[in-house]
């Protein structure tokens, strides 16, 4: 218990740090984006605008448009009952709020947990895995997306994946706009210009690496936790072994996962590769499994 207690608040200060380095990263293009069209100053108080806003949109909104983007579609009790049971059941013994159901229509089995707190929580869930899993696989899943959001992962993952958007976005529109008025402004400012400007294009070509990182720095182990708390809400650990098996055997991509949104699953939705591989925030099913069963 006291892990689980140490988890939840590294995970705030996690978040609290992610919006921080998210600020300084925009004003800093801010600054070098202002100074290409004239007016440091500008740049850098518009910059601050939209890192204010925008963080501000991410911490309410960002769990919506996490659904929204995933193609998911909330349920109630009348279209699925077994499922928004299931949810129930656990969330209670969870003592937490019963989070919001959704499905995804995909034949692939996996599962992912968003929202800012418990209060404002959502668990989506694909039709491959409301197929394929029997009842016990299925609690097995849900016990995990639950542990996900009572130590509070869904901040700080949902804060990572719109933050991290909005910085590649910014980057790519960096970008673009030296095209535009890079040569004009080296002309006027001779060689300060010149290096002010290459530094703005480095900046904006890495920090979309940078914005990876940040997502990398979430750790694994926050999933072997997750897998831990959700054998020991059941007192089933063979429910979410097999689950993580079928899916294991099963290796297909969901459909409307991204780079962005991967993390948030309960096993990497992307389609395998070496590159993917790579940048997963995932530890392998195989040892996730190993670990389960040693309990």
């Amino acid at each position: 218990m006291s892990k689980l207690y140490h988890q939840i608040s590294v995970n705030k200060w996690k978040s609290y740090f992610l919006i921080f380095f998210f600020m300084v990263l925009v004003s800093v293009l801010g600054l070098v984006f202002g100074f290409v069209w004239g007016d440091p100053y500008v740049g850098l108080g518009l910059a601050l605008i939209i890192a204010v806003v925008w963080t501000l949109i991410a911490y309410f909104t960002g769990s919506k448009q996490i659904l929204a983007l995933s193609n998911a579609k909330e349920i109630t009790r009348e279209d699925d009952l077994e499922l928004t049971n299931i949810v129930e059941g656990l969330s209670i013994a969870a003592g937490m709020p019963k989070p919001k159901v959704y499905l995804i229509n995909d034949p692939s089995i996996n599962a992912f947990a968003t929202g800012r707190n418990p209060e404002t929580s959502a668990i989506a869930v694909t039709t491959g895995a409301r197929r394929l899993l029997n009842k016990r696989e299925l609690e097995g899943v849900i016990s995990h997306e639950m542990s996900h959001i009572k130590n509070y992962d869904i901040r700080l993952m949902t804060l990572a994946v719109v933050l991290v958007g909005i910085v590649a976005l910014l980057s790519h529109f960096f970008l673009r706009s030296l095209w535009f008025s890079g040569n004009r402004r080296n002309k006027d400012s001779g060689n300060l210009g010149l290096i002010l400007m290459l530094i703005g294009v480095v900046l904006a070509i890495l920090s979309p690496f940078i914005a990876q990182l940040i997502k990398l720095s979430i750790s694994r182990k926050r999933e072997y936790l997750a897998d831990a708390s959700g054998a020991l809400l059941t007192r089933n650990p063979k429910g979410l072994i097999n689950a993580l098996k079928k899916i294991q055997n099963q290796n297909k991509p969901v459909k409307y996962a991204t780079p962005a949104t991967a993390l948030l699953y309960i096993s990497n939705p992307l389609k395998k590769g070496w590159f993917n591989n790579l940048f997963s925030t995932h530890p392998p099913l195989a040892e996730r499994i190993k670990k389960l069963e040693s309990y």
